[in-house]
């Protein structure tokens, strides 16, 4: 079969299926500007989706690549992760080629969001996927009169078999926040990244591609424009405490995000930043 966009409703909210010639395929909520699934050509899904997920179309759906925007957590006034993951967003392009598949969404400022951010804003999010990755490009434009500054991330959550047994390679050496420990400076010490308790970290300044490693199975990540790592696992307890995550959730991902969360990034009227992270199956 050739490649395809097709529409569906997937758990009640519109989205959109990709798919290659060869077989890779993704499915992109409009709600959220959400990659909620990825599998590589002939693979396995590699995003996790909590099956507690709630798609109601107004809370923020647990799992894929939530759009975090314009804050990071809750660094700042606004709700945890800023308004965009929980807003509809447009079709602005979709096309297909020999062996890729891509969608824009986007989200500009309104009533509503104004209300929380008085901000004119303009959001793209590009994705394209072809036989092994996935590509997701966040462009942000100020578009208002008044120069602004936000934090964001692409708050990716990767499926894996047993988080204990999964290795996060590329970080050593790098100065990192940890949130689960007050927010103090620390330095990555090891080789690789093992989750063995709760993780919440911000990786500063963080420039080499990734790499985890499990049984028989390893994912590149690269990240492009977005200064930051956030490696996060709520682990056993904090698992618990979240209703539409199963107890035993936190084994099955872990998330390695593609952020801009240390520093802020500042836009004058009229300019623009942009981030990208790829997912590569190996």
């Amino acid at each position: 079969m050739g490649p395809s966009i097709d529409t569906l409703d997937f758990h009640g909210v519109p989205a959109l299926r990709l798919a290659t010639r060869a077989g890779a395929r993704a499915v992109v909520s409009l709600f959220g500007g959400q990659v909620l699934s990825w599998a590589p050509a002939q693979g396995e899904e590699r995003l996790y989706l909590s099956d507690r997920a709630v798609f109601d179309g107004h809370t923020p759906i647990r799992g894929g690549v939530p759009v975090c925007f314009p804050q990071f957590a809750g660094q700042g006034a606004l709700p945890k992760h800023g308004f965009a993951r929980n807003r509809e967003w447009s079709v602005a392009e979709q096309r297909t080629g020999d062996d890729f598949a891509l969608v824009t969404l986007c989200l500009g400022d309104d009533e509503e969001t104004r209300a929380l951010w008085p901000q004119g804003f303009a959001l793209e999010l590009s994705v394209i996927v072809e036989e092994s990755r996935l590509d997701m490009e966040l462009d942000v434009q100020n578009t208002g009169d008044t120069p602004f500054d936000f934090t964001t991330a692409l708050h990716t959550y990767l499926r894996v078999r047993e988080v204990e047994e999964s290795r996060l390679e590329g970080l050593y050496g790098l100065t990192y926040s940890d949130t689960a420990d007050g927010g103090k400076l620390k330095r990555e010490s090891g080789e690789a990244v093992l989750v063995e308790d709760e993780t919440d970290r911000i990786y500063h300044n963080s420039v080499r591609p990734l790499l985890v490693r499990e049984y028989d199975r390893s994912l590149g990540i690269n990240n492009e424009g977005f200064p930051d790592v956030v490696v996060w696992n709520p682990w056993e307890e904090r698992c618990a405490a979240l209703s539409d995550m199963p107890p035993d959730g936190f084994r099955r991902m872990l998330c390695v995000e593609a952020a801009a969360a240390h520093h802020p990034i500042h836009l004058a009227p009229g300019q623009r930043w942009w981030g990208r992270q790829t997912l590569i199956a190996l």
